[in-house]
Order: C-alpha cells, then sequence, then structure tokens
C-alpha cells in the first residue's frame, strides 16, 4: 500500500477548478483536454471569457462552466475533500507527475482517476487485463481464476472491470496469490464510493485493502449503461494486453479487446468448445489475429516476459489456495438451505430468500469449490467434505 493519506491535487482551491473543469455539463474528457491545452491550468480555463471559451467547446458547455455550478456538481465540491481526506483516498489529474503513463498513450486520457488503494499499482511495468462474460460456464470461470492467480504469482498486476463473472474470478484469482503476488486493478463504471452489482462489496473492500479500485467517474455518479464502454479504454490502456475468457459474438469485452488493438496492446483469446455459445466471441478474436493461449506462459511469452515465479503448465487444477478458501455467510446460507436432498434453482432461491444474482455468485463459488453438483434437470445438490 502507498500508506498515504489522501490526496488531491494541489489542496482544495486546485482541485475546487479541476471538478469545475472536468465535471461541468458538456466538457467530458476530450473538452476537457482541448481547454488544457489552449489556456493551460484549470484555474486560467476558469479565468477566461466566454468569447474565449466558445472557440474550443460548444457554447452551451462554455456557458455552463462560467455559471453556477449545477446541484450535482455543488454537492461533489462539497463532498471531495472529505472524501479525500480518508487514507489511501487519492485523486490524479493530469498533471500530477505520478498519472500514469499508459494511459497518457491513449487518446482520450481520463483527466481525473480516483483511487482507493495502491496507487502504485497504476505504473506496473507487467500488467494483464482479464475479462469476459457475465455468466461462465463453470470451466470459464476456474480459467479466469486460475491464469489470474497464476499471472498474480509471476509478478503481473491482474487488470478487471470487478464485473460478474470472468472479472470477479480473475480479481480473486489474483487475491488469492496472496501477498506474494502482484495484486489486482478494479476499474469501475460508476463512482469510487459506489460498488456494482452490490453482492460484489466484499470483493471490492478485499481489492481496495490488497489492490486499487480506479474510477474516472464522480463520486456518487451511478452505474449507467453508457459508463462501460468508456470504462472499457481504461481497462485496456493499463494493461500491456488483454485476456478474453468466454464471451459473446456482441459483448463488453469484445469492446476491450477492440479498443486494446487500437491502443497498440496485444490481444489474448481461451478457445472454447464449439458447442458453448461463450465460446464465439473469443474464436472470432482469433480468426482475428488475437493471440491463442493455452496456458498462463503463453501469455508471458506472447509479451516477451521472463516470469518470476514458476508457472503451472496449465490451469483447471484444484490448488491448495481454492481448498482453504472461507465461506461468505451467502455461501453458507445456501449450503444450509441445500442439505442432503436435491432441490431446484427456483426452490433454493425461494428457501434462501437472497437476491437472484447473490444465489448465482454463490452457487458458481460452491461449484468451483467443489460443495456442490448440478444434477440433471437442473437440480442442485449439496457436496460435503470427506
Amino acid at each position: 500500500m502507498s500508506g498515504s493519506a489522501g490526496a488531491a491535487p494541489g489542496g482544495n482551491a486546485e482541485l475546487h477548478c479541476w471538478l469545475r473543469l472536468v465535471y461541468s455539463p458538456g466538457i467530458g474528457p476530450l473538452g476537457a483536454q482541448r481547454l488544457l491545452r489552449a489556456f493551460g491550468p484549470p484555474q486560467q480555463v476558469l479565468g477566461c471569457e466566454l468569447r474565449q471559451l466558445r472557440e474550443v467547446v460548444p457554447e452551451a458547455a462554455a456557458r455552463a462552466l462560467l455559471g453556477p455550478p449545477p446541484a450535482p456538481l455543488r454537492e461533489l465540491l462539497a463532498r471531495a475533500p472529505d472524501w479525500l481526506a480518508e487514507p489511501d483516498r487519492e485523486l490524479l489529474s493530469l498533471a500530477d507527475a505520478r498519472y500514469p503513463r499508459a494511459l497518457l498513450q491513449i487518446p482520450d486520457p481520463p483527466p481525473l482517476l480516483w483511487l482507493r488503494g495502491d496507487a502504485s499499482l497504476l505504473d506496473r511495468p507487467r500488467s494483464v487485463a482479464i475479462v469476459g462474460t457475465r455468466n461462465p460456464s463453470a470451466q470459464g470461470a476456474r480459467d479466469a481464476h486460475d491464469f489470474a492467480q497464476a499471472l498474480a504469482l509471476a509478478g503481473v498486476c491482474v487488470v478487471s472491470g470487478l464485473a460478474r463473472g470472468i472479472d470477479a474470478q480473475a480479481h480473486r484469482g489474483a487475491l488469492h496469490a496472496g501477498p506474494a503476488g502482484a495484486s489486482t486493478l478494479a476499474v469501475l463504471g460508476h463512482g469510487c464510493d459506489r460498488v456494482y452489482p452490490a453482492a460484489h462489496r466484499d470483493l471490492a473492500r478485499q481489492v481496495a485493502a490488497a489492490g486499487l479500485l480506479v474510477s474516472e467517474f464522480a463520486l456518487g455518479a451511478a452505474p449507467l449503461a453508457q459508463h462501460f464502454p468508456r470504462r472499457n479504454r481504461i481497462i485496456s490502456g493499463l494493461s500491456s494486453g488483454v485476456l478474453v475468457i468466454e464471451a459473446a459474438l456482441r459483448s463488453g469485452s469484445l469492446i476491450t479487446a477492440r479498443l486494446a488493438a487500437e491502443q497498440g496492446r496485444e490481444v489474448f483469446a481461451l478457445p472454447g468448445s464449439i458447442h458453448n455459445p461463450m465460446a464465439r466471441g473469443c474464436h472470432q478474436l482469433l480468426r482475428d489475429g488475437a493471440q491463442l493461449v493455452e496456458q498462463p506462459g503463453d501469455i508471458l511469452d506472447g509479451l516477451g516476459w521472463a516470469p518470476t515465479a514458476a508457472l503451472p503448465d496449465a490451469p483447471g487444477t484444484e490448488s491448495a489456495a481454492r481448498e482453504s478458501f472461507s465461506l461468505s455467510p451467502a455461501q453458507q446460507a445456501l449450503l444450509g438451505c441445500l442439505g442432503p436432498e436435491p432441490l431446484s434453482l427456483d426452490e433454493l432461491l425461494a428457501r434462501s430468500a437472497l437476491p437472484g444474482a447473490a444465489v448465482q455468485e454463490g452457487l458458481l463459488e460452491l461449484e468451483l469449490q467443489g460443495r456442490l453438483a448440478r444434477l440433471p434437470g437442473g437440480r442442485l445438490q449439496r457436496i460435503d467434505p470427506v
């Protein structure tokens, strides 16, 4: 961890100017960059006249920038100093010497990055993104976990988006590498003070404690659909390569892969069964020139990196780390509801009274741990350790 108290650009006055510039209606990352290039630091931008600003951005955006801030921006201006005063919370601007060099290489780097955790992970020399479907097969989820764990043990920071499915398993795999691993970085599609999905609250806490949460969106920003494609450019931008594990032909993971290729990053894909619709996106990437991956070492080879630790030949075996997983309260509740007799998913949902997303997430984890069997007809049966 960086160990520093929360930090903001140059104190509250400069913080105020950065927030006004970046989050005023109609400005956006590209507009902020154009204004900074034209007029210098945010304080100087805010000191310009309307006629000057509207030469660079639309008149409506220029008027909003010079006028009184709207209610959401006023709330942000009031909240930000207190949020940043907490330990391990920071706000990096494009003007900060610690701003990640990798993001400066992309066409539209976010002007501000909200951070919670170890800011040094932003500039790790070895970072790989692992992305994929929110609804993976048990094998796909296992592969995401095992590849992430192996890469973290090999000195690679694992980057993903904290979404359900492959993203979550990638973060968990990196975390399960323990202190010897290179940890994990989660790029969010909402404010850094929120967690989405809510079922990942504990996972987000673990990532913040051992890795880093990153967002370009203001505090309080909701997880809107349009935020996630923007988030994806940061996931790929912070990484030397992107590994896609199970993805449909139309998915955010393929957007991330396309952005990675446009940014000059390597794209890797794990092949799957021709009968699995979630393998079609990976197969399309392979047809388009992505590197085929069968084991973690293929990624290191593709990026020209030597491993810093011995890697397993291939993922898929039950690791000691997985055997030692502790059960979450939701997983314990699900096992208690299952008992010895098989249940249908509907029966389990009714008996557990847990949200559907939490049940699906818990069932996947239990299946990966060998504590759950899926029987014909979709029924579920508890497996007790021998």
